[in-house]
């Protein structure tokens, strides 16, 4: 059963509490506009290592550092004019700028899997901004949840998914923007986006010219969060860009129900096929379809434009072989 005790809906008294754990390196998850994070103090080595080992996450697989205020940006890395001018138009929100790690910088290597860069994001979120600005140091938080599978969407998740490795849950409901913040690399000669999230490769492209993709995974050596190959993923397998389910797998629907066939149970993720709203529900439709009932997950066809990309990125990961 999911230690659902820890949890406290966000207050001024709950949050300053979870402040206070923070600063005593303890682990609080805590909401954002993209998923539930799991927060821990990014100068503290000990309890980075106490956030990675609750996840089970990787040590070389580098964490997000989140801010409350711009001014703390320059005292953990380099900021370039491109970075000013997206920081001016998508902060705060769910956009992740890797940039060139200051010297000096306070936050533990652990936290940047001992890279020469930083990634870092300033969320949207009223209770991650007051809780970072109580704590009064900056907070490395990935995804609550164990490493590789579905993010966590509302408090509960988090409950199911780590129980009592984290010390405070601070509830606030769903987060509106339902998949991670987009990760965009700003180290090299062109903007690079590294994990397609919250703020669309349109939307970038309307401040820097020439962005680009990543087309190069380095699985065994990443330079920002959701890069590894298998990430994202439900228990069962999954096939994407599906017409027809079998009787014995759960099928995601997306667009009108009459274009599909089949599937023991059906979800849609937008019969209207908004693509926002699709994104918002996607890991928290996946979970309600991972069964052990059925034989696996269909997923149908989803636009690539847009917040799509970012649908299709998780999907394709949640899709991979895995070891």
């Amino acid at each position: 059963m999911p230690a659902a005790a820890n949890i406290f809906p966000a207050s001024d008294g709950t949050i300053k509490q979870a402040a206070q754990l923070i600063a005593r390196g303890k682990l609080v998850a805590f909401p954002t506009e993209t998923v539930y994070g799991l927060g821990a103090d990014a100068t503290n080595d000990k309890a980075i290592a106490a956030l990675f080992a609750a996840k089970n996450r990787p040590d070389f697989n580098p964490l997000i550092i989140h801010i409350a205020k711009r001014e703390q940006l320059d005292e953990l890395v380099e900021p370039n004019d491109a970075a000013d001018q997206l920081i001016e138009h998508f902060w705060p929100g769910p956009l992740t700028l890797v940039l060139k790690r200051k010297q000096g910088c306070a936050v533990s290597l652990l936290a940047s899997a001992g890279l020469d860069t930083l990634a870092v994001r300033m969320p949207d979120h009223p209770t991650a901004l007051k809780l970072i600005t109580l704590a009064g140091k900056p907070i490395a938080a990935p995804s609550a949840n164990r490493s590789g599978t579905l993010s966590p969407t509302i408090p509960m998740h988090v409950a199911e998914s780590l129980g009592n490795k984290v010390d405070m849950i601070l509830a606030e409901g769903k987060c509106k923007v339902g998949v991670e913040s987009t990760v965009l690399d700003l180290t090299g000669e062109t903007p690079t986006i590294l994990r397609h999230g919250g703020v669309t490769r349109e939307r970038l492209a309307r401040i820097l010219d020439n962005i680009e993709s990543s087309t190069h995974d380095d699985p065994a050596r990443p330079k920002s969060p959701g890069q590894m190959a298998s990430h994202y993923a439900p228990k069962l397998p999954l096939r994407m860009e599906v017409s027809e389910a079998g009787p014995d797998e759960a099928f995601l629907l997306f667009g009108p129900a009459f274009a599909f066939k089949g599937g023991a149970l059906r979800l849609n993720l937008s019969e209207a096929g908004d693509l926002e709203e699709a994104a918002a529900s996607l890991f928290a439709k996946l979970r309600e379809l991972d069964q052990p009932r059925f034989k696996g997950i269909a997923v149908a066809p989803i636009h690539e434009q847009g917040i799509g990309a970012a649908i299709n990125d998780r999907l394709r990961r949640a899709a991979a072989p895995r070891d």
